[in-house]
């Protein structure tokens, strides 16, 4: 997936934008996979990190990811159904979606120099019937121990 890389308040024209990779282990050339370095410990859904000092705001970072189900997994998932309780085909692939978005959206972050998520959060819609994009973003920080 190729996303657009700009900090936050720079009005830069579509032809100006610069594009990075971001792939994830279920896509892309494993060769071009970039190793996640950030601290998980530095991503949070709070405004602040405790024990550190949030010293450059970087603007909005995220991760989308569109994910629809087979055929065959809808025909599994219709006789889950009929049974009652978890579906467990779709509970596996909602958990496929949200890894996937957060970890396009860390690659974003360390793309813009964050080594820290802000407000990170998750949003869901449906796209079309049996497709559903997941959103993962949050703010893109640089922090410092204090």
């Amino acid at each position: 997936m190729r996303v657009p890389i700009f900090h936050r308040d720079e009005a830069i024209p579509q032809k100006e934008i610069i594009w990075g990779d971001c792939f994830s282990a279920s896509g892309g050339s494993q060769s071009r996979i970039k190793k996640i370095t950030m601290d998980k410990n530095n991503i949070t859904t709070a405004f602040t990190l405790d024990g550190y000092k949030i010293t450059k705001n970087l603007g909005i970072v995220r991760g989308i990811t569109v994910r629809s189900r087979s055929v065959f997994g809808n025909i599994g998932a219709g006789f889950q159904a009929l049974v009652g309780g978890n579906i467990s085909i779709y509970t596996e692939l909602c958990e496929k979606a949200r890894i996937e978005g957060f970890e396009i959206m860390i690659r974003h972050a360390e793309q813009i120099g964050a080594n820290g998520i802000i407000g990170m959060r998750y949003d869901a819609n449906e796209v079309a019937a049996g497709i559903t994009e997941v959103l993962c973003y949050g703010t893109g920080v640089v922090v410092e121990k204090n």
